[in-house]
């Protein structure tokens, strides 16, 4: 098994090479929506979270209002760090559980935002990083997303920056190119995903020992 931790920035376009690299086969654990599923109503996440920050951050049918909650937490450190510490335990146990279910040769992308600024990148086997100029990162959230520019701009303030991502990569994927161009890219980067996950398997079959029908690794 390969464990691949995937992150960039807000808006870079992480999301789209996590489905490109699906398309390819490999297995993906989403961070967001494991975080997602750990407050759900009924969760002891969401009591947690109501717990901290009150019951204002519920919407009326009793989901967690996650647009009152962002601009709540990503206008104060502090704030966010009390979510952070709440959900981000509870999204590391369910994926665990996600990764040991996976087949030994597997390439196990996990799709995770913060994976710089917790310091996770030892985690994995290798760190992606998707790669973007922060204006392009500004313009899709405002033009794709919706969100004010004020409200963008202190989403990204509040991440790592590029150059604290590009430090911890292993792998950069330019995501300020034409959709084709990154498609032959995730396509390069996943044959040495492959190649990587299936490597300490041949090397204990021995040069002569390969799989039927497959060629040997000299």
């Amino acid at each position: 098994m390969l464990k691949v931790g995937l992150t960039g920035g807000i808006g870079a376009g992480k999301s789209e090479v996590s489905r490109l690299l699906v398309e390819h086969g490999a297995v993906l654990i989403d961070a967001d929506r494991i975080a997602r599923e750990v407050v759900a109503p009924g969760t002891p996440g969401l009591a947690a979270v109501v717990e901290a920050f009150g019951p204002d951050v519920l919407a009326a049918d009793g989901t967690l209002d996650r647009p009152r909650l962002g601009a709540i937490v990503f206008a104060d450190p502090a704030k966010l760090a009390a979510l952070n510490a709440i959900v981000h335990p509870l999204v590391g146990a369910r994926s665990r559980e996600l990764q040991e279910a996976a087949a030994d040769d597997a390439v196990v992308v996990h799709d995770v935002p913060l994976l710089t600024e917790n310091g996770l990148a030892p985690l994995y086997d290798l760190v992606i990083v998707v790669d973007a100029a922060p204006e392009t990162q500004l313009d899709r959230l405002v033009r794709l997303r919706g969100m004010t520019e004020q409200d963008a701009r202190a989403r990204m303030a509040a991440q790592a920056t590029r150059e604290e991502r590009r430090k911890i990569a292993d792998i950069v994927i330019d995501n300020d190119v034409p959709l084709e161009r990154l498609r032959q890219r995730v396509r390069d980067v996943w044959e040495e995903l492959v190649r990587r996950a299936h490597a300490p398997r041949l090397a204990a079959q021995g040069p002569h020992e390969a799989s039927p029908g497959q060629p040997s690794q000299e």
